[in-house]
């Protein structure tokens, strides 16, 4: 399979290509879509290297991904950006020959053999705690300020959100791959192309007076990747300050605002429009937010069922995927699909 030739010393001798000599302890970390790996380094440092899903990213769009974390840093914007590599060689492979970097951009990705990789300095942190007092302020502002230096450019190679484009390449995907058990196909079918006519009626009406502003996201802002930190640290590894931290910017793509404000904003009605309000409040101390886009959170929470299906569905031919999502594929699963869609029909109608 695609990672079957990545063993802890091919990630040593890799890492070692490039300038990062480890100690011999390494740690693989949890990640579906790449390989992630914790390597202590001779020097003390210990960084988290990412190898890349071959033909996921071209090299333009995960140097792009790069040059916006870089962006975001320098700013001051707490972001774990990627290191920069040294050139080398790779053990009894001879030199080392990473892929092309942006024009002016230091180098952030290399290869060894068919994989492409990256580094970064580790960064500590937990889950944020969305009913804590000020948190949800403090995360909106800290969107708003990744939001700003966000604006000041588009990317070039990353995704472009286009939920009627997206939606309709995950139904077709999902369809011709024969997922959908014939059973539950045709109620299924039905949900769908209903949900993706409702969210696309639901965008184009946000958009009747003026087109949506967009920008450079990160695309998956969900709980579950952002590092909240509640002390400063002295040490080298990582951002040295407090609050919200992200580490990944692996769907950062461009779209509207809204994007990476939605599913934070989590709860029944009334506790969503509260959490809303209050991370609104943060982030327009830092950014303006354009309030029709409101109006997109149940569009972009069908158009995220959607998507996610279908990234089952596109790598389920790794093993990893039939372990972890034994679920896929079961009549029960596609039963709940489609009541979920019907719900969100009705959440959208509204």
């Amino acid at each position: 399979m695609v990672y079957d030739d990545l063993t802890p010393q091919r990630v040593l001798d890799a890492l070692d290509a490039v300038g990062l000599r480890g100690d011999g302890r390494i740690l693989q970390l949890n990640s579906y879509e790449n390989r992630v790996f914790q390597v202590f380094l001779d020097d003390g440092r210990v960084v988290v290297a990412k190898f890349y899903r071959p033909g996921r990213w071209s090299d333009e769009q995960i140097l792009e991904e790069h040059a916006f974390a870089l962006e975001l840093a320098e700013a001051e914007v707490p972001v774990v950006p990627p290191l920069v590599l040294a050139s080398g060689t790779q053990s009894g492979a001879g030199p080392a020959e990473p892929p092309p970097q942006l024009l002016g951009q230091p180098p952030t990705l290399a290869r060894a053999g068919s994989h492409r990789y990256s580094a970064a300095l580790r960064c500590a942190g937990r889950e944020p705690e969305l009913d804590q007092p000020g948190v949800l302020q403090r995360l909106g502002a800290f969107i708003g300020r990744l939001h700003a230096v966000g604006r000041r450019q588009a990317f070039a190679h990353r995704h472009r959100l286009a939920p009627a484009v997206d939606g309709r390449r995950a139904i077709d995907l999902l369809l011709n791959g024969g997922f959908v058990p014939a059973e539950q196909a045709g109620a299924w079918q039905r949900a769908a192309e209903e949900a993706l006519a409702a969210l696309t009626t639901a965008w184009a009406g946000a958009e009747a007076s003026a087109p949506l502003a967009t920008l450079r996201l990160h695309g998956d802002c969900h709980i579950g990747n952002i590092l909240w930190r509640e002390h400063a640290s002295d040490t080298a590894e990582g951002p040295s300050t407090r609050g919200a931290h992200v580490v990944d910017l692996d769907d950062a793509m461009q779209g509207p605002a809204v994007q990476d404000v939605w599913m934070l904003a989590s709860g029944d009605s009334e506790a969503q429009h509260r959490r809303l309000d209050a991370l609104l409040e943060g982030y327009e101390t830092h950014s303006a937010f354009d309030w029709r886009e409101r109006t997109l959170i149940e569009p972009l929470r069908t158009l995220r069922m959607l998507r996610h299906s279908a990234w089952l569905a596109e790598r389920w031919a790794d093993p990893t995927f039939p372990i972890h999502f034994p679920f896929f594929g079961s009549a029960a699963y596609w039963s709940q699909q489609t009541a979920q869609l019907r719900e969100q029909l009705e959440l959208m109608d509204r």
